[in-house]
């Protein structure tokens, strides 16, 4: 290995890929959750109408919430191969397109009663891309900052591309806790569509601040051979078969957690008889403070290391596994808050305010939007993308909570493994920062 040295730290440019980051992440999410919570309230009964018990139509809901995921990888391995070979910025203007194309059409729909069958169809494929268009979104965004940021302050920097995913939530349930206070109705007919044709709004600002910054630093300092692999998969997949793999395991209780958490928790809350409203707000206002909370973590990983706030997710996640739904199934608000609290700012926002860091840490820079987006996104499937369908699945099966807690449990002892085998020399800010930069690792 050899290195380069770093590129001198410029403000103004760092002040445009954050907005950009965040805008392009908090698109991605937006939509994403979107859908989630279009699926838990309105997708069973207008897309997929089944008779008898309503948590049926829902599990279907859910499964167009997984096709989503099982398309990450394919947007990770198309958008991983172009950011890769050709450039980051012009593959993050492309997912970003995409993303904003496919959610606004989501929100002219015609529903199941007018077109039939071909009304699931049609949502099933917009999903499709959606989780095509996510799939090289969040890898892209992440390495223009953590390519670009100083490397004394990384965590912060990259944390920042985080703060999309709260920024995204807290739009969409504000959105839907807008439209739901329409009549019931309404709300069915066509007010559940306004959040989606919004996203048009973001889709605009973001593609624009994303024309105007430059390519990240580390793609053009990188040896032409480097920059230009011909098959970045197979490199990564030949000689990075282990950072892969720990990827996918970080992933895990991350985005296991936050999908239980924030989707699943609404199906539950309404199967024990607790409002959707209580439910909403209660998130909503957790993923307030995780929006800052995600800052704080990332800022505490450049002083104590990724590994240490990584833990404390993880570890944390073990603890709450449980108590999470004990707290839920009393009813009580405060109850409920104390839940939320400590589950997404604490334990969820500990593992998503490093996570960009410390995954972008395993790969070097010729494959490293390649790894960082497959990784991401592999893990995805298994936890964001199975996870709330199989907790739907286990409800209606065992009318509990407690395999759901099993669940989590199992996703952060396999992230717990992976941060275990990573050597001290693969997570950078476990050390005093350097005067050269690790992503400059060829």
């Amino acid at each position: 290995m050899s290195n380069t040295a770093a590129a001198p730290h410029d403000p103004k440019q760092m002040r445009k890929l954050v907005i950009a980051s965040v805008l392009g992440n908090a698109l991605e999410w937006y939509d994403f959750f979107l859908y989630g919570t279009a699926a838990a309230l309105v997708f069973g009964p207008l897309f997929f109408p089944v008779g008898g018990d309503p948590l049926q139509g829902t599990l279907l809901a859910f499964s167009g919430f997984a096709v989503g995921f099982l398309a990450r990888p394919l947007g990770g391995i198309v958008f991983g191969h172009l950011g890769d070979r050709y450039s980051r910025k012009m593959t993050l203007i492309m997912t970003l397109t995409l993303m904003g194309a496919t959610t606004f059409v989501i929100g002219l729909l015609p529903v199941y009663s007018q077109i039939g069958i071909w009304a699931p169809i049609c949502l099933i494929t917009l999903r499709f891309l959606q989780g095509v268009a996510s799939g090289g979104e969040w890898g892209g965004g992440v390495l223009m900052l953590s390519e670009n940021a100083p490397t004394s302050r990384r965590g912060f920097f990259t944390a920042w591309s985080q703060m999309g995913v709260a920024g995204g939530f807290v739009l969409s349930a504000f959105a839907f806790y807008l439209v739901q206070k329409l009549p019931e109705s309404d709300f069915m007919q066509w007010g559940w569509r306004v959040p989606f044709l919004l996203s048009l709004l973001i889709f605009l600002v973001g593609v624009y601040i994303r024309k105007n910054i430059r390519e990240s630093e580390a793609f053009r300092q990188a040896k032409p051979e480097d920059k230009h692999e011909k098959i970045p998969l197979m490199v990564l997949l030949r000689e990075h078969p282990k950072a892969l793999m720990q990827a996918i395991a970080l992933r895990l209780p991350e985005n296991g957690a936050s999908y239980i958490f924030f989707t699943f928790s609404v199906v539950y809350a309404k199967h024990i008889g607790i409002s959707t409203d209580i439910i909403i707000s209660a998130v909503t206002l957790a993923m307030v403070v995780e929006f800052f909370s995600i800052l704080f973590w990332g800022a505490l990983s450049d002083r104590i290391g990724l590994k240490r706030v990584y833990y404390i997710g993880v570890i944390g996640l073990l603890v709450m596994a449980f108590p999470f739904f004990w707290l839920l199934s009393s009813g009580e608000f405060s109850w409920i808050m104390v839940a939320m609290f400590l589950g997404l700012p604490v334990c969820h926002g500990a593992m998503t305010g490093t996570q960009p860091c410390i995954m972008s840490d395993l790969f070097p820079v010729r494959v490293r939007y390649s790894g960082l987006a497959l990784g991401h996104e592999v893990g995805s499937i298994f936890s964001g993308g199975l996870g709330p369908m199989l907790a739907v699945a286990m409800l209606i099966e065992f009318d509990a909570f407690w395999p759901v807690s099993l669940l989590l449990m199992a996703y952060a002892l396999l992230a717990w493994i992976a941060l275990w085998s990573l050597p001290s020399q693969e997570t950078s800010a476990l050390s005093k920062p350097t005067k050269t930069l690790p992503y400059n690792e060829v």
